[in-house]
């Protein structure tokens, strides 16, 4: 009996194919692939293109304003859907899928799903060199699209329109795993999309896929649970696989069982609402001092779902040396870092075998009661740095505390770069679960509104999305602004100006450098003077408002939130003005040096890398 098939182009058949990919999401079916964001040109729109018009509404394509930007949307949408449902973002040869590598790496170091396909040269090779097409003199078989091999978790190149019976499910399948999770890229060759090929028809089948939840080696349970339970002074560090794993409820009723207080990654920020008794807020250099100073006298930490960068361990100075790691990771990468006792399994499925391990144990009562009063006194500090006062210009701390205060639980609030991300970080009380998207594993500058774009899309039946960033990141990439409006997905946008990288300047000027090219009133112009961005954000299609002063901001904000499209608030904010923290953070300082101020800070880096875990 022959086996039954059809006959399509290979453009047809991947869109046919991921139209049939459906996810099982606690119980509800629901596509797999949600959309397509494109920008065709002469690699994708004649074969791809064709086969994305007929796919209709069952993969809708949403045309962006740049490649990298419609990429970072998506990788906001599958943030905001839990990685249960994946974007796919679809460029033409050249610059428009170089575009898309800086995203690819955002993506990639955040462990997040997206599905990048560009154009590429001619299999066949009759027509080289294409349009766009960049030659290597000693490799022929190397195009741009190479370069997406360093960001991409999974990599292909399409030459023959059969390979995709392969390839696809592949892509799928790393996506989909919480171990190897993050961006796959396949690249198609503009002659391939052409060739008509008989595919089998159960390659179409519809398939409905679960996210895997693997199971801890019990050796591994036991032996973290021996450790945990000789512990004095435990920790737990909630990340972004917490989040993932849709595990934070359990966590958090393990944390009360045991009475040990939790601190959060960036990722892992929203795993405890504010005001839960157990709950230090963040921990790193962007964090809470209630976090870093339980790290500091923790001899037990239990990270879950976190790769434990800089950013959090502050360049790994907030722990104890003598402390003991206990790591649970679905990626064994992350779980043996810092010679940790690696727990390599789901987030949920691990803390369920540790804490049956773990019998009647639990904590003296003393250790938790050390962590509530840090948390007073940390909010006390917030509150004071958040609250309006006679500057004429107000602060990042309290432009947050107002829009923290006027948010509702259902509400999103999301940044990435920029002086915002560490004043939201310390400020920012979560009302709900994981309504907190800070794009910081590459601070990718640029993906605010990109990604407030994504997750209002994912988010358009609950509550307001408000997209918070500088001047700076706003000047590198505004344009989904446009995208927004004309697909109909609201926005609240608030540009805090402050007249540069103000953050950047902070920490030149830190270590003892001159102001230099950083504020707009130090880089080589000929005369400063601010954008008006109000103004800018109106010629693409939003609804705006400038706000000259913090007593107007609130008025702006119940303004907004009963517009039905994307809105564009705008307020100058100090750049000299922080909420401090205490953990410190490794950057290069100069060695030798004729400023006396560089010379000063490269002694005290020294001294403070004393400090540092050297990784046994």
């Amino acid at each position: 009996m022959h086996q039954q098939t059809v006959r399509l182009t290979m453009a047809q058949a991947l869109v046919r194919y991921l139209v049939n990919q459906y996810i099982d999401d606690d119980g509800v079916e629901v596509p797999l692939f949600a959309g397509c964001f494109a920008i065709f040109g002469h690699g994708n729109v004649t074969c791809l293109g064709e086969a994305l018009e007929a796919a209709g509404d069952s993969l809708p394509t949403w045309r962006g304003q740049n490649e990298q930007s419609m990429a970072i949307a998506g990788i906001a949408y599958s943030k905001a859907k839990r990685r249960r449902q994946i974007m796919v973002a679809a460029s033409s040869i050249g610059p428009g899928a170089t575009n898309m590598i800086t995203a690819a790496g955002a993506a990639h170091t955040n462990r997040l799903p997206l599905l990048l396909l560009a154009g590429d040269v001619f299999a066949a090779r009759r027509p080289d060199p294409v349009l766009q097409q960049v030659e290597h003199f000693n490799d022929a078989t190397l195009t741009v699209n190479d370069g997406f091999k360093s960001v991409s978790r999974y990599w292909d190149r399409i030459t023959h329109p059969g390979q995709i019976l392969n390839s696809l499910p592949q892509a799928i399948s790393v996506m989909l795993d919480p171990a190897t999770c993050g961006p796959a890229f396949i690249g198609l060759c503009q002659d391939v999309q052409e060739m008509a090929f008989d595919y089998p028809l159960a390659f179409f089948k519809r398939t409905v896929h679960r996210i895997p939840r693997p199971r801890p080696d019990r050796a591994s349970i036991a032996e973290a649970a021996a450790v945990l339970s000789a512990a004095k002074r435990p920790l737990l560090l909630a990340g972004g696989g917490v989040r993932y794993s849709k595990a934070d409820a359990e966590v958090l009723a393990f944390a009360r069982r045991r009475g040990i207080p939790v601190a959060e990654t960036i990722a892992g920020k929203g795993t405890v609402i504010h005001g839960d008794p157990i709950g230090l807020d963040m921990l790193g250099v962007l964090g809470s001092t209630s976090a870093n100073a339980m790290a500091a006298q923790a001899d037990v930490v239990l990270a879950i779902g976190t790769r434990l960068q800089d950013f959090i361990t502050g360049s790994w100075t907030v722990f104890s040396p003598e402390a003991q790691i206990v790591a649970i990771n679905t990626a064994r990468f992350d779980a043996v870092k810092h010679q940790s006792l690696a727990v390599v399994g789901d987030a949920l499925e691990s803390i369920a075998e540790l804490d049956s391990a773990l019998g009647q144990w639990k904590v003296d009562g003393s250790w938790l009661e050390e962590g509530q009063r840090r948390m007073i006194e940390w909010n006390a500090m917030v509150d004071t740095y958040q609250a309006p006062d006679n500057s004429p210009i107000p602060s990042y701390a309290q432009v947050v505390g107002v829009v923290n205060r006027l948010s509702k639980p259902e509400d999103m609030v999301l940044a990435s770069a920029g002086g915002i991300v560490g004043e939201l970080t310390k400020g920012w009380r979560c009302k709900g679960n994981y309504k907190f998207d800070l794009e910081m594993g590459s601070s990718t500058m640029g993906y605010e509104i990109a990604g407030g774009w994504g997750a209002a899309m994912a988010c358009a039946d609950e509550g307001e999305v408000f997209v918070m960033l500088g001047d700076g990141s706003y000047m590198m990439m505004n344009s989904d602004i446009y995208s927004a409006v004309l697909a109909g997905h609201k926005m609240t946008i608030i540009v805090c100006d402050n007249g540069g990288y103000a953050v950047i300047n902070r920490l030149q000027t830190g270590k003892g450098n001159k102001p230099f090219n950083n504020l707009i009133a130090d880089c080589r112009v000929q005369e400063p003077f601010s954008v008006d961005f109000a103004a800018h954000a109106a010629s693409m299609g939003a609804a705006v408002r400038q706000v000259e002063a913090l007593d107007g901001l609130e008025d702006a904000l119940n303004w907004a939130r009963q517009q039905t499209k994307t809105t564009v608030i705008s307020i100058n904010v100090a750049n000299d003005r922080w909420v401090p923290g205490d953990a410190w953070w490794d950057v290069g300082v100069p060695e030798v040096s004729e400023r006396a101020e560089i010379r000063a800070a490269r002694e005290q880096h020294v001294e403070a890398r004393k400090r540092q875990r050297n990784g046994v």
